[in-house]
Formats: C-alpha cells, structure tokens, sequence
C-alpha cells in the first residue's frame, strides 16, 4: 500500500513537472510571436518610408509648379498694370490689365 502511495506521488510530481514544463514553453513561444509581431510591424513601417518619401516628392514637384506660375501671374498683372498706368487712354492695355487680373 505505501508503494502504490509512493507510485501516485511520484506520478503526481512528473505529471506536475510535466504541466509546468509545457506552461513554460507555451509562455516562450506567446513571448516569440509577440516579438516577431513587433518585428514585423517595424519592417512594414520601414518599408513605407520610400512610399512616403516619393509622395512627399510628387507634392513637391506640384507645389513648386503652382508657385511658378503663381508668380507668373503676378509678374504679368504688375507689368500690365505699370503699363496701363502709363497710358490708360489705350484700349489694349487696359484690356492686357483685365487678363491679367483675371487669372
């Protein structure tokens, strides 16, 4: 009878030890994919930085286009309104003056 007290004990802590080692290494594996899931989650913000950046180029690119002729624009209505002031009694300066105030 204290054998078979013994054998159950004994069975009892292995099954225990069993249970603790698995647990043990269920946790490793959760702390494993969690740390990979980080690390994929850098490598894909990584990799839209070149994206991000070709985009920031493109509105650039735009920006700078608008500006141009913004400036353009200007440099017309300044230039058409000095001659105009110059003259106003002619029609197609004045005229010039409207165009280009209307852009």
């Amino acid at each position: 009878m204290t054998t078979t007290i013994g054998l159950i004990i004994i069975a009892a802590i292995a099954l225990f030890l069993v249970i603790i080692y698995n647990r043990l290494v269920a946790l490793r594996n959760q702390f494993r994919n969690g740390f990979a899931q980080i690390d994929v989650q850098l490598q894909r913000r990584h990799d839209l930085i070149p994206n991000l950046v070709e985009s920031a180029k493109a509105y650039l690119s735009h920006e700078k286009n608008t500006l141009t002729q913004v400036m353009n624009a200007r440099n017309n209505a300044v230039d058409a309104q000095q001659e105009a002031a110059k003259n106003p009694d002619d029609g197609k300066r004045i005229q010039r003056l409207g165009g280009a105030e209307t852009c």
